[in-house]
């Protein structure tokens, strides 16, 4: 492989609980009922935005829709990007071997991409909190592109920065929405199931391999 790109929250960082805690630190200072880590996790993969909107509806025991339209989203948005920066880094653990593996692809001339649907403030934040930032060669976050995955515009962009064939590259994520997008490329995709993958097992969705950790990339 010339290229491989990875997914972020649950491919290469375990970012739930810190992401929860900025999730009901926002309920709490509008007087919402807290939501529990478990139910967070089943939110993450279509970025930040629509996991707070999930998060308020559920509290407020409402519909997204109305939630979207509300003239306070701004507001409360607001408050979310201040916890969840100021949270950030707090909880989250590298999962077993990422460093070791990046490293080591890259001391092969291996090219390294993120591609996540994360917004690009909290994914810096997130990559700088935990040393990641030089190990990559390109970072595609969900608001770099107009579109996220699992439209495969992120994995195309980066081929063609690298220039790398689709049958030399190689995408690793966690979720069907990580599948899907490699998919959509027509790249190859492996998968751990250790992370967030909207509750479902991540066989469900067929990636080419299921791996434990990183090291099956060395």
């Amino acid at each position: 492989m010339d290229l491989v790109m990875f997914d972020l929250d649950g491919t290469l960082v375990a970012t739930a609980g810190e992401i929860s805690d900025a999730v009901n630190d926002t309920l709490a200072r509008f007087h919402l009922p807290a939501v529990p880590q478990a139910q967070v996790e089943r939110w993450i993969g279509h970025g930040t935005r629509e996991l707070l909107l999930q998060a308020l509806a559920s509290a407020g025991q409402t519909r997204v829709e109305v939630v979207r339209a509300s003239s306070t989203l701004a507001l409360i948005a607001a408050e979310f990007d201040r916890h969840y920066q100021r949270r950030s880094g707090t909880l989250s653990q590298l999962y077993p071997q990422v460093r070791e593996t990046l490293t080591a692809l890259r001391e092969r001339g291996v090219k390294l991409a993120v591609v996540t649907n994360k917004e690009s403030r909290y994914t810096a934040t997130v990559l700088d909190a935990h040393g990641l930032t030089p190990l990559f060669d390109c970072v595609v976050s969900g608001d770099t592109l107009p579109t996220k995955k699992p439209d495969p515009a992120g994995i195309r962009s980066c081929l063609a920065r690298f220039q790398v064939p689709p049958e030399r590259a190689l995408f690793v994520g966690d979720s069907s929405i990580d599948v899907a997008t490699a998919r959509n490329a027509g790249v190859r995709v492996w998968a751990l199931p250790c992370g967030y993958n909207l509750g479902e097992p991540i066989t469900a969705c067929a990636p080419d391999r299921v791996i434990n950790d990183l090291s099956a990339l060395r």
